[in-house]
């Protein structure tokens, strides 16, 4: 059980606008680019990502049923930009891990208190 939509909505709007800033250059966050499914239309957004065993991941705090992570998924990767470098990604798949053991502490900690347990991995190509 991830976060009400109502919350993605509100951070779409307002976070999401000041989180565009930072997210291309701090550590543990980028910036997804990918097409929307249906009207091909390039999209920016902003998320936590994590490198475990060579592989992106991303957090689904919102669900699977995220435009962008279903855009990804619909395309068969995405690129994202981070620390100041573009990185292409392909095979994105959805997993389920109410473990959260691949998360740091804290952010394990969130993950957990929130209910969500999955996250998109993807291979850098």
């Amino acid at each position: 059980m991830a976060l009400p939509r109502s919350i993605a909505r509100f951070n779409r709007v307002a976070t999401n606008q000041v989180s565009r800033h930072v997210a291309t250059i701090l550590p543990g966050f980028a910036m997804v680019e990918h097409r929307g499914r249906k009207s091909g239309k390039a999209y920016r957004t902003p998320v936590n990502v994590f490198v475990v065993d060579g592989r992106y991941r991303f957090a689904l705090t919102y669900g699977a049923q995220s435009d962008w992570v279903r855009n990804v998924v619909a395309a068969g990767g995405c690129t994202i930009e981070t620390r100041r470098r573009s990185v292409t990604l392909t095979d994105p798949t959805i997993v389920t891990d109410s473990t959260h053991a691949w998360a740091p502490t804290g952010v394990r900690t969130v993950l957990r208190a929130i209910g969500a347990d999955q996250y998109l991995e993807c291979s850098p190509t």
